[in-house]
């Protein structure tokens, strides 16, 4: 598998017709594709800003979207790249979540470690009984989640 840069506009295109619960993300700081031998995209990884406040130091990158078609090893060679890609240009962390019930054997073999259990969260709309209906299936409201990790040493510059 050959890892490449791609657009934004690829990666979401990917993103919404494969990835199983969440939506295509809005923006990023880069997007980088898995392509097999014959040059077909088989996974995407987006990278941006961390959605929370507080990891948003300008060191910290926050992998959006990491989705497949289900190759062996594609996750961990997406968050691998990222990583890498991260670390050169001077991030010195790079955070990510799943949802409870996924492994997580991607991030470890990717040398991400598990930092924190998330609760479920019931969402924006949660206290909206008008809006109840309305709510969008995709995403993680309600859905318990995991904060991942993987920092730089001293000793990687």
């Amino acid at each position: 598998m050959i890892i490449s840069p791609i657009s934004l506009r690829i990666a979401q295109e990917f993103v919404r017709l494969h990835h199983r619960h969440n939506k295509p993300p809005r923006g990023h700081k880069f997007s980088i594709g898995l392509k097999n031998s014959s040059g077909e995209i088989v996974g995407v990884a987006t990278a941006g800003r961390p959605i929370a406040r507080h990891f948003d130091d300008g060191l910290t990158l926050e992998i959006n979207r990491t989705c497949t078609t289900g190759e062996r090893n594609a996750n961990s060679a997406l968050y691998g790249a990222v990583w890498r890609a991260a670390k050169a240009m001077g991030y010195r962390r790079c955070i990510t979540y799943t949802q409870a019930d996924e492994s997580g054997a991607s991030l470890r073999a990717a040398g991400f470690v598990r930092v924190k259990d998330i609760p479920p969260r019931a969402g924006w709309a949660a206290s909206s009984v008008a809006l109840k209906d309305k709510r969008d299936p995709l995403g993680n409201g309600g859905v318990a989640r995991v904060l991942w990790e993987i920092r730089s040493h001293q000793n990687d510059q």
